[in-house]
């Protein structure tokens, strides 16, 4: 196999993106819990600055798009 020179390869230009596949809004965080991203950040990212992207995605690392602990369960229900 022969290595083909970057400038033949083609590459696409596509928006930097956080996003795993995984799309599932948590309904306490309303954060997405795959990248963490709000519904709003997530609907707009494609019209964002680079900077701007640049700048939520600085931040995700530090948001908790659901919480780590357990809601209660059967004692939880119960208590209602």
């Amino acid at each position: 196999m022969t290595d083909v020179p970057r400038s033949l390869v083609w590459n696409r230009n596509e928006i930097e993106s956080p996003c795993v596949q995984i799309c599932v809004i948590h309904p306490e965080t309303r954060l997405c819990t795959g990248c963490a991203r709000s519904i709003d950040e997530i609907g707009g990212w494609s019209r964002m600055s680079v900077e701007e992207r640049r700048t939520i995605m600085a931040d995700l690392p530090n948001r908790d798009a659901a919480p780590k602990g357990r809601r209660g369960g059967r004692a939880a229900r119960l208590k209602r």
